[in-house]
């Protein structure tokens, strides 16, 4: 039986759940770089990620299942990551963030088809590239989501 999961505002003791999660995906994505450690990515989401943005975490009776990090001011998703991608904790996250707002944009790595797909079932729709002007160097599509639709 799946346990229930609830949303809460992050905090810096969950920096070590967050990368986590965020270092497994790098880990099981080929095409991905490994830029830092654990233990530099745990460092980040708690001096930088859990202190500077509004971060959403998924939880359930194991722990952390998934966070999205918001920059509010700019209504920019910085992160969204699942434990066990597929099983709606991803949506549930995007869900409630576009119920807090008008607008939301993000950036996915362009070889990220699944993303790309998860985004256009959201709403989202391109509106931009880069060539990889990103710190991964990787060619990368912004997504912007409208209330509505509207553009």
């Amino acid at each position: 039986m799946r346990s229930e999961v609830t949303l809460r505002p992050g905090t810096p003791a969950d920096a070590t759940a967050c990368a986590t999660i965020l270092a497994d995906w790098i880990e099981a994505t080929d095409r991905m770089p490994l830029l830092r450690s654990r233990e530099v990515s745990r460092a980040t989401y708690h001096d930088g990620v859990l202190a500077h943005r509004r971060v959403t975490v998924a939880e359930d009776a194991q722990g952390v299942q998934g966070f999205l990090a918001l920059d509010p001011d700019k209504r920019e998703a910085t992160s969204l990551y699942a434990a066990r991608p597929g099983q709606g904790i991803d949506s549930l996250l995007l869900r409630d963030a576009q119920a807090r707002s008008d607008r939301l944009w993000l950036w996915t790595f362009e070889a990220n088809e699944g993303a790309r797909r998860f985004y256009a079932r959201h709403g989202f729709c391109e509106d931009g590239r880069t060539e990889g002007e990103n710190e991964e160097s990787l060619p990368d599509v912004r997504l912007t989501w409208v209330q509505g639709g509207r553009s």
